[in-house]
Formats: C-alpha cells, sequence, structure tokens
C-alpha cells in the first residue's frame, strides 16, 4: 500500500480574492451578491481588490449569501495542522 501526504497549501489567497473565487464559483455577479446581501456593488469590488477591510458584520452577511462559514473568508490561508488560534 502507498504512503499518502496530505496536501499543502499551494498558493496563498488574500481575503478580497476569497470573496471573489467563491462568489465566482456560485457564478453570481456583485451586482447580484449586493442585492443579495444589501452590501453595495462598489463595497464588494473594493473588498475583492483588498481596498478596504471585510470587517466581521460584513463577513457575516457575505459567508451567509455565499454559504460558508464566515471563517472561511476572513482567514482565507489558515492552516489548522501549523497555526494555533492562540
Amino acid at each position: 500500500m502507498s504512503e499518502y501526504r496530505k496536501a499543502g497549501k499551494r498558493v496563498d489567497v488574500s481575503i478580497g480574492e476569497s470573496v471573489r473565487i467563491l462568489r465566482e464559483l456560485q457564478e453570481l455577479s456583485q451586482n447580484e451578491l449586493s442585492e443579495m446581501t444589501g452590501i453595495p456593488q462598489s463595497t464588494i469590488s473594493a473588498i475583492e481588490r483588498d481596498r478596504i477591510r471585510l470587517g466581521v458584520e460584513r463577513a457575516k452577511v457575505l459567508a451567509r449569501a455565499l454559504r460558508c462559514h464566515p471563517a472561511v473568508l476572513v482567514f482565507p490561508g489558515w492552516d489548522v495542522e501549523h497555526e494555533s488560534a492562540a
């Protein structure tokens, strides 16, 4: 039997990129996500370009719309194996 090792992180993703990737995977435009969340499209665009901070409340609203846990958006590069929440 072959030995397998756990896949490692291959790409660093910013918070804004994680929002964009999840939005695009669900085939939503920024306008559609704006309508779903009540967050202006210009704010979503700025978040995706990492020009403004996501913030906890926006993360919760976007996570609900994107059907993911808010931590997926806030900590896109977190590796449970190598980091602690200390």
